[in-house]
């Protein structure tokens, strides 16, 4: 039988440790399979965002761009965005260091460790928030304050560094689409900027790991959540596992080569008086391979 203990600190570390052995009953997150059915035939509507367009000085195509911005936020909440100017070689060293962090032994990694306070710099834990569950998630995450004071970890070698790059560019990236959002409802473009506090906001780097799991129709990687704040960018290593909920259907998003999941948060749907949609995402577990989500 299954152990039910929580003492879990590390999923990466338990799954290589116990390999095909049952996972603990408190990580049993499905009892009806039929409750998941996905639409797989949606995956090609989720909506594309060229950015290069939206930051166009030719005034037909930004307008055009702006349109489109609104009805992937209307319609889905959730996008994905290509031209969007991080070098593709960027992304791809952030996701190698964030991998070697992940692989460093459960001893380097203590002096990070989740110590219950959201607003620490960097926290370093397991699944979703284990002290208020009754089902655990099958997931390490790194969780590091970037902004307004930048915080990273001095290790693995030179991933502060890639950090702090990848936090720097994201942050203009992010700034660019909330003008395209104000001027789509008719403001001026710095409005929502400027009324949110945007410029001394927190930003936030999360590094998930999803490792293999033996019984992954049992498990999830996260439940089904919607994010707080307003923008939240994602960028995957090709393994999949990530699930956008569209017309009360489950979605795999099967992002294109170099391009940034974007998903629309609780506060900007506020902002905008419920005229945008958020989504509802889902992580869910594969058996044999390393799903890594960075947001």
């Amino acid at each position: 039988m299954a152990s039910a203990s929580s003492n879990i600190s590390s999923i990466k570390a338990f799954a290589e440790s116990n390999r095909a052995s049952p996972i603990p009953s408190n990580y049993h997150s499905f009892t009806d399979i039929g409750d998941v059915a996905v639409a797989d035939e949606l995956a090609a509507s989720i909506p594309v965002i060229d950015f290069s367009l939206l930051t166009s000085d030719d005034s037909q195509i930004h307008a055009k761009a702006v349109h489109e911005l609104a009805e992937a936020c209307a319609e889905w909440g959730f996008f994905m965005l290509i031209n969007h100017g991080v070098p593709e070689s960027l992304m791809e060293e952030l996701m190698k260091k964030s991998q070697e962090f992940h692989d460093l032994p459960v001893e380097e990694k203590k002096e990070f460790c989740d110590n219950g306070d959201p607003f620490s710099p960097i926290r370093h834990g397991t699944s979703f928030h284990p002290p208020a569950e009754n089902v655990h998630y099958w997931r390490d995450f790194l969780k590091i304050l970037t902004s307004p004071q930048f915080n990273f970890p001095h290790k693995p070698h030179g991933y502060r560094e890639v950090g702090f790059e990848y936090s720097r560019k994201i942050n203009n990236v992010a700034r660019k689409l909330i003008q395209g959002i104000s001027e789509s409802l008719g403001l001026e473009s710095n409005s929502i900027i400027d009324f949110s506090g945007f410029d001394s906001g927190l930003q936030i780097f999360a590094v998930n790991l999803y490792p293999p799991c033996p019984q992954p129709h049992l498990a999830l990687g996260l439940p089904s959540h919607s994010d707080v704040g307003f923008l939240t960018f994602l960028i995957q290593n090709g393994i999949g596992g990530l699930q956008v909920k569209h017309e009360g259907k489950w979605v795999n998003v099967n992002p294109i080569s170099n391009s940034i999941v974007v998903n629309i948060g609780d506060q900007l749907e506020v902002t905008n008086l419920f005229l945008f949609s958020v989504s509802i995402l889902n992580i869910k577990c594969l058996i044999n391979v390393y799903p890594l989500i960075i947001d």
